[in-house]
């Protein structure tokens, strides 16, 4: 696995697409805090159901002050069909060219299979990394750990139950 930025590292800037016409960087988060869920694919198995889960909690992340951002190197068009399909409000960024620069940027890229790692990062209002957390890439790392990061910065921490999710192999 990679060795991905730790917490206390400002994290790298970054402009990409959300859909074939429209960007969004991470700048513009600033004064939030902020999820990014670098993953590998959007059509595999596990992926879908990472995705699905956090769909599921955007309430309980957006409720901590936290907006969602997934990451692949899959294409804008890839990304708005597997939205679409899944039924996703929160955007998917698409790191495709120059193919992985921002995932390469958090050490969470792999370069033997040119996709993402399954890599998490929980970053503060100054776009700091509160956390980070890198899952064997056939593991679906569930939201625990996005959730008990976002508690701790607010000092709130409590069970999350069933925010685990299914474990999967790919």
């Amino acid at each position: 696995m990679a060795e991905i930025l730790p917490p206390g590292r400002t994290a790298p800037d970054f402009r990409l697409h959300v859909t074939p016409d429209q960007t969004l960087s991470l700048s513009e988060l600033k004064g939030r805090r902020a999820i990014l869920a670098f993953y590998p694919a959007d059509w595999s198995p596990v992926c879908g159901d990472q995705v699905t889960l956090y769909n599921q909690l955007l309430p309980e992340f957006r409720e901590r002050g936290a907006e969602l951002l997934g990451l692949s190197v899959d294409g804008a068009w890839c990304h708005q069909a597997f939205a679409q399909h899944r039924n996703l409000h929160f955007p998917l960024l698409s790191d495709f060219e120059p193919k992985g620069a921002v995932a390469r940027s958090y050490g969470a890229y792999r370069e033997g299979e040119g996709v993402c790692e399954r890599a998490l990062f929980v970053l503060d209002e100054k776009g700091v990394i509160a956390w980070s957390y890198c899952s064997p890439i056939a593991v679906n790392p569930g939201a625990d750990g996005i959730l008990d990061a976002l508690d701790r910065m607010t000092g709130t921490e409590k069970s999350h139950g069933d925010a685990q999710g299914a474990r999967h192999s790919a």
